[in-house]
This record gives C-alpha cells, structure tokens and sequence, in this order.
C-alpha cells in the first residue's frame, strides 16, 4: 500500500503486525512461527506482485512502508537467538518467495540494509548454500519468462553480496557459502557474451523453476535483469570474494612435500568453480584484467598445482562443486581458470619481464607449467577424450556447459590448455629457456601417426588442436604424405595438362609472372615445365624432367624476394617482410604479392627448400595470426625499446608531449597515421599509454603490410591448406620453406646414396669424393646439393626421403687420359653425378668445384 493509503485497513493490520513482531515482547517468536506456518511470505509476495506497477510508476514508497518494516523484522528474527520457531518449507521461505522479486531492493532499500547485515547476509547465504546443495526444486513459477526465479534471485543476492563481504569480520564460510549460490545460479543463465541483445545466441534457454525435466523453452532475459547481474560482478566484486577466500593462504611454501590443507582446497574449489561459471557466462574483457593483475588468483592456482602435480596427488575439490565435476580428475578445473587468466598476462608483459624479472611465473616454474599442461592435454584429448557427465543434478539449459558439467570443462580446459602451450612455445622459440620436446607428448607412436593422416580420427583431431604434442619431424612426415596424396591425385587426372614456359634467365620474375599469374588452381597443382633460354637468346640443353624446374623455383624466389626488387624488406637480422611501402614502387605490387604467394606454395607443394628466411611475425600472417607487443623486436628493435621505456615510465607521460599519431617514412615521404580516431588531438597519459604502446605494435606489424600481407596469403592458400599450415608455428614453418641452416650432412648424404656404372660404396675413386665433398665450405656444398638436384637444400627429413635417392655413376667412355680431362655432369631430374674415375684428389676437387661454380646452367648436362 501507498502512503497516501495508510488508513486502509490493509495498513492498520500491518502497523499493528509491526508492533506484535517486537523482538522484546515474549509473543514475538509465536507470532512469526503462527504466520510462518501459514505461508505468510507467499502472502506478501502476492501483495508486492499486486502493486509493484503502481510503486514503480511512483518511483518508490517514498517512506518506509509497513510491509516493508514487518519484512525487516521477520527476517531478521529467524535464526536469531533465542528462537524456538519450527522449520519450515523452503518452498515458502523469505528465500524462495520474497527474494525471487524482480529488482526487490529497489522496491524495499530499507529491506535491502536490513539484509545486508553480516549476521544476516551469513544466515541467508548458508540457507540458500544448503538449498542449493540438495537441489531442492523451491523456486516460484508466478512471473514472466524473462524474470526466471534462479535470475532474479542471483540479481537480488549479488546486489547486496559485495556490502556483505566488505565487512571487516566477513567469514571464509560465508565467502564459500557465497561462491556455492552464486555459481549453482549463474551456471542457469544463458551466457551473457555482449552488451547489444542482437549478439545473444538465440539458442540459449534456461528453467525458471530450478526443475529438472525434459522440457525446456527458449528465454531472453530481461536486459535490465542481466544488467543487475553484470554489473554486480564488477572488479570490486571479483577483488573482495578472492580476498576473502585467498586471505589466510600463503602463496610462499617451503616444503613442496606438503599437499594442500583442507581450507585451501575448500578455497581453490570455490573459487574456481564460480569463475568457471563466470566465464562461460560473462563477457571476458570485464573481468580478465582486474583476476591478472589485482586479485592473488594466479600465484595461489600455481602454488596449489605445483603442489599437487610435485606430490603425484590431486586433492579432491569440494563436494558442493561436485555437481560441477562428477567424478573428473582434480586438475581439471583449476586449469579451466588458471590458463586463461595466465593466457592474458602473458599478453600484457614484455620480453624483459618474462626472461629477466621472470614474472609473472619464474621460468623454472613455467617449465613444470608446460609439463602440466601438456600431461593434462594428453589425457584429455587422447587416453581418455570421452566425457563423463556428473552424477549430480543441474539447472536444465541447452548451454552445453548445464547439460553436460564435466564435457564442458573438459572441453574448455582442452581449448585454454591448448592456447597457452602455443603462447609459451612462442615465448620459447623467441629464445629459448626449455628443450622443444618438453612440449611433445611421450605416448605418439607409429600408430599415432599412421592415425593422424586421416581425417575423422582421434589423432587427426589432436594434430589440428594441438600439434605441438606430436614432434616437428612426425609432423613434416604427416605433411609430405598429405601432400604427395594430392600431387598422386592431380596426376591421375591431369596426365595431359601439363604447363610448359619458356623463361628466359635475365628477366625471369617478368616472364614467370606473365606466363604463370593466370594459371588456374587445377594448373598450379599439375606438372610445370621450364626452358631456361640465355642472355644471347639460345635455349639451353637440357629436358625437365622436374631437375630444371626445381632450378627455376630456386632462382625465380631468389629474384623475387630480393629487396632489391622492392616488394620486401630486411629486419635489421636481414629477415624479410613485405614492404610497407611497395605501391609507391611496383604499380600491380599487390597482384606480384599474389603471384609471389603462389610461387612459394608450389615450392612447398613440389617439396622444393628455398632460401628465403622470413620475419616470425610475417610468418604470422600464413597461419592468419595477430602480432603483439612482443614481435615487435624482430621488425623494429629501437621502437620497441623506446615503448617499453614508457610503459615502465615512472613520472609524468603527458609531459612527454606524445599523441595518439605514428609517422611514417618510406621513401623520403613523410605521413601521419592516427592510432585513433582524433587522435593528433589525444595526448598520451599515464592512464592510456598501455592502449598506446599496443597500437603503435598493431600498427607496425599488423595494419602496415594488411594489404600485402593478405594478397600473399590469398596466393598462399590456392595451394596449400590452411590446417596443413595450421601443424607448424612460425619457426618450423620457416624449416618447412628453407629446411635447416646448419651444415649439410655429407654423412646422411653418404648412407643414402646409391651406386652404378662399376662404382661402389668402397671403390677408390667414392672415397675420395666423399673426402673431398666433406672438405667442402658450406657454400661449395650447397653449390654442389644445387648441381645433382636442382635444389641447394637437402630434403627436410633427411636424405633417405630424396626421391629419387642420390646416385653416383661412373661417366661412360672415360678410361682415356684425354677423357678424364672431362668434368662431372649431372641429371638432376634423377639426382644423378656422372662422376670420371679421376687418379687424384686434387685433379677430383678441381673438376668438381669448376663444375659447379661455373654456373652455365644445364649447359654442362
């Protein structure tokens, strides 16, 4: 009732309820009790059902209305001392009746105060923890489908959660009883992934009577209702429960042989099952940076899981989660939180920190990470992949992660394990603090690998989620098998396609381009047949039979990557990139990107290494991938020193007269970008220069070569599939093109090689050669690797896996003396060295470096 209807009877009989319920007078308890027993919350909530438009068209009571002060004191007499009030349904209870009301604070603020005192927000909590526990299916039905009673009671109890907890003698059972509710309950909502109600996913429905059952309708909650929700979960929220629950742990233990306490696992449980919840629920970008970098959450998980995974025992979490966990391993859900707020610190600190200050995590420590991780992800994801869903009942919701608790969280884990695994090998691979095969998984075999080619197995799934498992060199073999399946198959159908040019050595980029850019897809796949013609117009001897080809891709690259050309340029490591400023120099520069990504998939789809060593963070850009702060060194080392200095500056930025605009310099020709829109007008601040820092990165090594860089990889991908590449990050990928850039091994060479024309593997004249090639600088060696193949790069495995296998044969009709005056030939379509039986090894070592050094093409064949 309205003020302004106070002398309704309905007022007089509430005013003098007020006076009986007296928490002095001896009838107080059997007042309540008598109107408890006949369902008086029920009662109240019709009431306030009733005229709830009229008091929201009014704003409020205006006063403390009598309702509201028989509310106070009923709730605030039950669990008091002494009472001898009887227990009643929870189905009628202050709980289920009067805080499942839409928005109840704004309708009661007084109610609201009452509430949240610690003695009573403790009471409540627990009631409803145990509630909760025992699924009881308590919930009204009586409201609109957009207010379910689960929502508004999260709304209601969130509202008030953070006064409770802000108390100074706030409880750890009453921050545990807290974390219960509040995840049972969000764990009910469809997820609440955006702002704008266009971007929901329409398929999210939920229960709005906490009912187990079959049938479920489709819900959008009320905006102003998720708002409730969201933005009580705010920073302040997030810092308060962890304090609370993290309060008393020590993140500092000395004797790794002692396992977790029950306080501490009871506090790991809880934490991480409402941000489990949380994170399947709320957008990320609201509450990843206050758990990073505010709360004790990572130093506490990381302590907890070294512990655990050092004593060879994972402590069972709490039963309250267990709904949550069934029968899963007690890894599981520590992970599903720690990697993704691990996963963006990581994305925040900068070189000097990770390797130097080792934070956040020291690097011994991210050593026995990565073994965690990879052990979990191998369990997950191969020795037992199948879920088991959680023996206890949940909220009803087709949200995957409510129908099937322990699938979700095993997926989930399997997804943030995964991302973070490659984080770190990216961290490793800038420079290097643990052996590669830390990363590799210790149960691939043969098996495995034979399981891996084939698509719709186990394996194959696991090689596109988590390659790294699978060491690089199983991983190249499973690449070149796939490979040769569609050069097998594009032979069978294109027998009489074949693509032959004739290229002429001094303009070799122009007329490959002119004659190769408008090749279909079918055509790039098939055979390409090259005749080199010379500088004086004559063509050179020679048939291809894939030898001369192989030649051509090594020289075409060689011309077209050089930055001479002007389409790409040198990091100060003389690693190459696309220049940012190409269309002031090539008017069809972006087409050349095309036809230049096309030409380097055929070399990799013909098994051809060149010679061209890419920047990592262009690299990036065939595996689709964004660069960060941290790739910035590889392109521009003094940018990136000059940004860290502002990041760790400790005065004041804005003094430092910087704006959100970046200058640019190509060619003598000076341009502003802006980092923002307005930005010449935008100072950088102490408040803003981590947003600045990492524009200027994403300018740099994103947005300047997007246009290159995307016209490369269109090129790319018509030969080369994107979870072919997707097997490999940026440093193998580079192998993938250039093989390695050590020393040729004569030795494997030397096991490989077969004989013919009355030469053996111990015949003089082979000793000799095999002497004299060992000898060799690594530039003659390559030379020579160029002169039988084609191709100054050995096969990436080895030389077993050159086809066809190297072979040295005896030069027919040299037993004459004029005869072995002779030089070496060779047939690089067969990998063939016509070798004369020379009868020293100083004539053997002058012939064969004349021969390969005289560069006459296949004029010597």
């Amino acid at each position: 009732m309205t003020p302004e209807e106070s002398s309704a009877p309905t007022a007089i009989l509430l005013e003098a309820l007020v006076l009986l319920l007296d928490l002095k007078l001896p009838w107080a308890c059997k007042t309540v009790g008598y109107l408890m027993q006949r369902n008086v919350f029920s009662l109240f909530r019709e009431v306030v059902q009733k005229v709830k438009e009229n008091v929201n068209a009014r704003g409020s009571f205006g006063k403390i209305s009598a309702l509201e002060r028989v509310l106070a004191l009923m709730i605030s007499h039950v669990g008091q001392s002494p009472c001898i009030c009887s227990n009643i349904n929870p189905q009628w209870s202050f709980l289920s009746q009067i805080l499942t009301i839409p928005f109840l604070w704004q309708l009661f603020p007084y109610l609201k105060e009452v509430f949240a005192s610690r003695s009573l927000s403790q009471y409540y909590t627990n009631q409803m923890a145990l509630c909760v526990q025992n699924h009881a299916n308590v919930l009204p039905t009586d409201i609109p489908n957009e207010f379910p009673g689960y929502a508004c009671l999260l709304g209601n109890l969130l509202e008030t959660a953070g006064a409770a907890l802000s108390q100074p003698d706030c409880s750890f059972e009453m921050a545990i009883d807290l974390a219960a509710v509040t995840t049972f309950l969000l764990e009910a909502l469809p997820p609440i992934k955006s702002s704008s109600r266009e971007s929901r996913e329409s398929s999210m429905v939920g229960d709005d009577d906490m009912t187990i059952g079959d049938e479920v309708g489709e819900i959008l909650l009320d905006r102003n209702l998720e708002l409730q929700i969201t933005n009580a979960i705010d920073s302040r929220f997030l810092l308060q429960l962890t304090n609370v629950l993290f309060g008393g742990i020590s993140t500092v233990h000395g004797l790794h042989t002692e396992g977790p306490d029950d306080k501490e696992v009871a506090a790991v449980g809880a934490a991480c099952a409402f941000l489990h919840v949380t994170f399947n629920t709320l957008p990320l970008e609201r509450i990843m940076t206050v758990l990073a970098y505010r709360t004790e959450l990572i130093p506490v998980l990381w302590n907890f899981m070294k512990r655990c995974h050092q004593n060879q025992k994972w402590s069972s979490l709490p039963e309250r989660v267990s709904y949550l966990l069934g029968d899963a391993p007690g890894w599981l859900l520590p992970l599903s939180v720690f990697c993704p707020v691990y996963k963006h610190m990581l994305m925040i600190v900068d070189n000097e920190e990770f390797y130097e200050q080792e934070k956040p995590l020291s690097l011994k420590d991210v050593r026995c990470l990565i073994i965690i991780l990879r052990q979990a992800l191998w369990q997950l994801l191969w020795v037992n992949p199948s879920a088991h869903p959680g023996s206890g009942k949940s909220v009803s919701n087709t949200s995957a992660h409510t129908r099937h608790p322990v699938e979700a969280i095993q997926n989930r884990v399997g997804t943030v394990a995964s991302e973070l695994l490659s984080q770190l090998q990216d961290w490793n691979n800038r420079r290097q603090f643990t052996p590669p095969s830390d990363f590799h998984a210790d149960g691939v075999n043969d098996f495995f690998i034979s399981q891996a080619v084939m698509e719709g197995t186990k394996a194959h799934d696991i090689l596109q989620q988590a390659p790294f498992l699978i060491p690089f060199t199983s991983r190249v073999k499973i690449f070149t098998s796939q490979l040769a399946s569609v050069r097998q198959r594009q032979g069978a159908h294109g027998v009489f396609t074949r693509n032959r040019f004739r290229i002429r050595r001094d303009h070799i980029l122009e007329d490959a381009y002119n004659q190769m850019s408008a090749l279909s897809e079918e055509d790039l796949r098939g055979l390409i047949r090259v005749t080199f013609v010379n500088e004086f117009g004559v063509e050179e001897a020679g048939i291809d039979g894939g030898g001369i080809f192989k030649d051509f891709m090594e020289n075409i690259t060689r011309a077209a990557f050089d930055v001479q050309y002007g389409l790409f340029k040198e990091t100060a490591d003389h690693l190459l990139y696309p220049n940012p400023g190409s269309g002031m120099i090539h008017e069809q520069h972006l087409q050349f990107y095309h036809f230049l990504g096309t030409l380097l998939a055929k070399a990799m789809f013909e098994g051809i290494l060149v010679d061209i060593p890419f920047a990592t963070f262009f690299l990036s850009k065939l595996k689709q991938k964004y660069n960060y702060l941290n790739d910035l060194p590889s392109l521009d080392p003094e940018l990136y020193r000059h940004l860290i200095f502002l990041k760790h500056y400790k005065g004041d930025i804005a003094g430092l007269e910087l704006y959100f605009v970046i200058v640019n310099n190509e060619y003598g020709e000076q341009t502003e970008d802006e980092l923002l829109p307005g930005g010449k007008n935008i100072r950088v601040t102490n408040e803003n220069v981590i947003t600045f820092i990492h524009l200027v990165s994403n300018h740099r090594l994103n947005f300047q070569i997007r246009q290159q860089s995307s016209h490369f990889l269109r090129g790319f991908q018509q030969l080369i599939q994107k979870d072919w590449i997707d097997m490999f990050n940026e440093h193998e990928l580079q192998l993938l093109i250039s093989g390695s850039l050590e020393s040729l091994d004569v030795d494997d060479l030397r096991r490989n090689t077969n004989y013919a024309g009355g030469y053996h593997s111990e015949h003089y004249v082979i000793d000799v050669f095999w002497e004299v090639l060992k000898s060799f600088s690594l530039e003659n060696q390559k030379k020579f690797l160029k002169f039988v193949t084609g191709c100054s790069r050995g096969p990436l495995l080895g030389f077993k896996y050159l086809e066809p296998l190297f072979c040295i044969q005896r030069a027919a009709g040299t037993a004459s003396e004029e005869a072995l005056d002779r030089l070496p030939t060779s047939a690089t379509c067969m990998n063939l060295l016509k070798l004369p039986p020379y009868r020293s090894k100083e004539q053997l070592e002058t012939k064969l470096l004349y021969a390969i050094n005289a560069d006459a093409g296949f004029d010597l064949s």
